[in-house]
């Protein structure tokens, strides 16, 4: 990273990927070209992600293929002025990390995926869980990522002072 001051901890990037309202992956296609796309993830624990998807595609192809993915967020993303020099410049936190993708085949992983990630997305709605599994199951993949290396974060961002907040002090 090239300004380390602004690189931030695990804990921090987590936060990130959780608070972002979808999370890019990128891939790599059985050509060996890049693939990216942005999915709604789901973190269970500090190192596994979930997303759903049809039982066939372009992502399960590249999954099946090459395993290895990178997860990219942006949240609090916001032009803005510098408040002391005048620079046009941008706020933000980002997050980035490296896995590993496998198809989940076990029914009841499945199934606590699924739950999971409608808990993040529609937790008003959990009512209408048990059916909407009875109906779909069967024609849903799900997908889980075991993180493969520590996420890292970054951000810059300014108190109310107009200083730019450097690595580990928050607000």
């Amino acid at each position: 990273m090239r300004k380390a001051s602004r690189q931030m901890d695990g804990i921090f990037a987590l936060e990130v990927l959780d608070k972002a309202p979808y999370v890019t992956v990128s891939m790599t296609r059985p050509d060996g070209t890049p693939y990216g796309l942005p999915l709604s993830l789901v973190r269970t624990d500090d190192k596994t992600f979930y997303f759903h998807c049809a039982q066939e595609g372009e992502k399960l192809d590249c999954i099946k293929s090459n395993p290895t993915v990178f997860l990219s967020a942006v949240t609090k993303c916001a032009p803005t002025v510098g408040p002391k020099d005048g620079s046009f410049t941008l706020q933000y936190k980002s997050a980035t990390a490296i896995g590993k993708a496998e198809i989940v085949t076990d029914r009841e992983e499945k199934i606590e995926a699924l739950r999971a990630v409608c808990l993040r997305f529609l937790p008003h709605h959990m009512d209408a869980f048990d059916a909407a599994i009875s109906r779909s199951l069967e024609r849903t993949a799900v997908v889980k990522i075991t993180l493969t290396e520590p996420p890292i974060g970054k951000r810059k961002q300014y108190d109310k002072q107009g200083e730019e907040m450097k690595w580990g002090r928050m607000e």
